[in-house]
């Protein structure tokens, strides 16, 4: 009988390679069904091969489940087996994480560490035991049990470190640090992370190193994270730097392999000639051992894979080609954090993070066209396409498609940023309005977006003059998030526009709104929140005709957008309201220095509002001054942006979306299969957490009388954000 299963097994072979997945599994089905009784570990064997099939070409989780369920029973009678015990219990836990059954898992994962723990000390035991602590700490995340992960995390690291992989210490390592990210209980334990991080790091052999892609990215991305939540991005950008460079040369790698693989087959094809010269052959020979070997040394990786490798990461998805993986630890784990096309549609988003508020629009452009191009292509592998909604999606393919559209979204809201301080208006209401649509289409999935996208309407109704339907849907944003920072920033955005109205009512809202706030200074974290607080109760002064104490706040204010932010239409928007109160305060020559240098700034930025703005603080400067020539001068080319703007702002009135977008109503949404979406998103991997801060650009209001001009945030720090 061994020797028909191994030949049913052959088969199955022959029908995977050709991608017959179907007809691999009946193969195998076969032996499980048979009338004639085949050997316990042979029918184990068999069933650990269907749910690897199933798992890796199907969304048939159940099935896979079965099978692994009979295999850990027949297990049972078995003594021995240590490694296909292990299989067994680590695919088995790896289903019930898939369809959202937490206890299960953590049970199955302790009976599968008191094995290791039973077992001799040696290699694969080790690997194995580190294989079932990661599993275990990403179960614990799911129930928010962050001690009790970094605890198993830290098993994992001692097993790596006790068998001398360092590498895998990494894995571990960097693993801690995205828990620590996550909990944030206080920045000495997340800065201790880092710092173990880097010790590691530079503890693998640097050739070893360019070998560890995965890890790179993932530590790297893991500290921009971190530099930017707490807007140190001089430093960020190093690490954005790097993993640019690094991104490019893999491109580039990928290229030369696809290369050398197309021109591998051509000379295959050549050989196969029977009528090929013998001198002809030799020479085609020579030269098909040459690119192997060439192929072979572009391909090599750190951790050495094999045909039975586990993939414990992602299910749902035929098995990709080289070079589409990231692997961050070796055999049995080999894991990913996330697929390559997600990291590398990040590291394109981290380039826009950086460089939007430097004003390198051209540069942001570019990356934004580029990384949604990448998730709308990952998406369509996904099933996505157009009238696709989440109802339709398979539970297996729900977080992946999470991490894409949470991605996707992103590019969009910095796309809005960037065409609003450009004063594109219909740009910015065309991408504003496919975010309204994805949101419509994965309400569940995509619900942390409903707040963002508030505000964005939000933002858009500002930027065009509409100031009650602004306030409206700040308040609205600051009501649908949980988050006590985003709920401050909503709400200073909302006292601007309220300020901008100008009547009476308005302003005592303003106040309610941004005078609790400041008093609860301490309960917020980050420059942001800071620059935030100072740049709204400055204004409240300046309502109050408390000039001086007003530029000394704002004064501060500016100081940490500069310092810190590097936020160059925030920073141009606080000059020009410190010119105008230099101005109120008779204080001319400082007035005309601050205004040329917020004028300087807001033309870098093509922020067309800004600079009206400015030039209408110069004119009333000069007129000060008694400068006629100036005045004139400074008046006719603020007629001439005036004019420009009107007809941007005529363009976006008459856009069939214009009113969509600022009617003072919430978005109407239908809730799809709610308890089961919202437990897979619970159920995604720890390693897919993502918490990317960000801040949002707002055009000033249309101008105002001389020093009473209100400008608005360009600030907010966003609290948790998890794909």
């Amino acid at each position: 009988m061994e020797a028909v299963a191994e030949g049913l097994w052959g088969l199955a072979d022959y029908h995977e390679n050709r991608s017959e997945i179907g007809k691999a599994v009946k193969c195998l089905e076969a032996i499980c069904q048979s009338h004639v009784s085949f050997l316990p570990i042979i029918e184990v064997k068999t069933r650990l091969r269907i749910a690897t099939l199933l798992l890796k070409h199907t969304h048939n989780v159940n099935h896979a489940k079965s099978h692994l369920e009979r295999s850990q029973l027949l297990l049972k009678s078995i003594p021995s087996c240590f490694e296909l015990k292990c299989r067994t219990f680590s695919l088995l836990s790896q289903c019930y994480h898939l369809v959202g059954a937490i206890a299960p898992q953590k049970h199955i994962l302790f009976k599968a560490l008191d094995l290791t723990s039973s077992a001799p000390h040696e290699l694969a035991v080790k690997l194995w035991s580190c294989n079932f602590n990661s599993q275990l700490a990403n179960a614990l995340i799911i129930e928010g049990d962050f001690q009790t992960s970094m605890s198993a995390l830290q098993s994992g690291f001692v097993c790596a470190t006790e068998i001398a992989y360092p590498d895998l210490q990494m894995f571990f390592a960097t693993s801690i640090l995205h828990v620590h990210l996550m909990q944030w209980d206080d920045d000495i334990s997340v800065q201790i992370a880092m710092k173990k991080c880097d010790e590691v790091w530079k503890s693998i052999d640097p050739n070893r190193r360019g070998q560890c892609l995965g890890l790179l990215f993932y530590n790297e991305l893991l500290h921009i994270f971190y530099r930017l939540r707490i807007c140190d991005y001089k430093n960020a950008s190093q690490h954005v730097d790097k993993l640019d460079t690094a991104m490019k040369a893999d491109l580039q790698k990928v290229r030369e392999v696809e290369q050398l693989v197309s021109e591998l087959d051509a000379l295959n094809q050549s050989l196969s000639r029977p009528d090929l010269p013998s001198g002809e052959r030799s020479a085609l020979s020579g030269r098909q051992a040459q690119l192997q070997r060439r192929l072979r040394s572009v391909t090599e990786s750190s951790f050495v894979t094999g045909k039975d490798t586990l993939e414990p990461a992602f299910f749902g998805n035929a098995r990709r080609a080289w070079g589409d993986k990231l692997m961050l630890a070796p055999a049995p784990i080999d894991g990913e954090w996330l697929p390559k096309s997600a990291v590398y549609a990040l590291v394109d988003l981290m380039v826009v993070i950086l460089g939007r508020p430097k004003g390198l629009f051209k540069e942001c452009a570019k990356r934004i066209q580029s990384g949604m191009h990448t998730i709308l292509d990952a998406l369509v592998k996904l099933g996505i396409t157009d009238g696709v909604r989440e109802v339709d999606l398979q539970h297996s393919a729900i977080w992946m498609a999470g991490v894409y559209l949470m991605l996707l979204m992103q590019f969009l809201e910095n796309k809005v940023a960037v065409e609003l301080t450009r004063s594109e208006f219909v740009e910015a209401q065309e991408a504003l309005i496919q975010m309204k649509n994805w949101f419509i289409r994965f309400p569940t999935i995509l619900q942390a977006c409903e707040s963002i996208i508030e505000m964005l309407r939000g933002q858009y109704a500002h930027s065009v003059g509409c100031y009650s339907e602004a306030a409206f849907h700040y308040v609205e944003a600051a009501k649908l998030t949980e988050s006590k920072s985003m709920q401050a920033m909503c709400h200073a955005y909302a006292a601007v526009s309220y300020f901008c109205i100008g009547d009476a009512e308005s302003s005592s809202q303003a106040i309610d709104l941004i005078g609790p706030d400041y008093q609860m200074k301490d309960s917020f974290i980050g420059v942001r929140e800071e620059a935030s607080r100072h740049f709204a109760y400055g204004l409240l002064l300046m309502r109050q005709q408390n000039f001086q104490e007003a530029r000394n706040l704002l004064a501060k204010g500016l100081q940490i957008a500069h310092n810190h932010m590097g936020n160059l239409q925030l920073v141009s928007q606080y000059l020009t309201i410190l010119g105008s109160l230099a101005l109120a305060l008779h204080d001319t020559v400082q007035a005309r220095e601050i205004l040329r240098s917020s004028l300087t700034l807001a033309k870098k930025l093509s922020d067309i509002p800004t600079q009206i703005w400015v030039l209408s603080v110069l004119t009333a400067l000069y007129q000060q001054l008694g400068e006629k020539g100036n005045e004139m001068e400074n008046d006719e080319y603020r007629i001439k942006k005036l004019d420009d703007l009107q007809k941007r702002l005529a363009d976006a009135y008459s856009s069939i979306h214009h009113i969509e977008l600022i009617d003072k109503v919430k978005l109407d949404v239908q809730q799809f299969n709610e308890l089961d979406i919202k437990r897979a998103m619970e159920g995604q991997s720890m390693r897919v957490n993502l918490d990317i801060p960000e801040s949002i650009g707002l055009s000033t209001p249309l101008p105002m009388p001389s020093s009473s001009r209100l400008v608005d945030l360009d600030t907010g720090r966003r609290g948790k954000r998890k794909i």
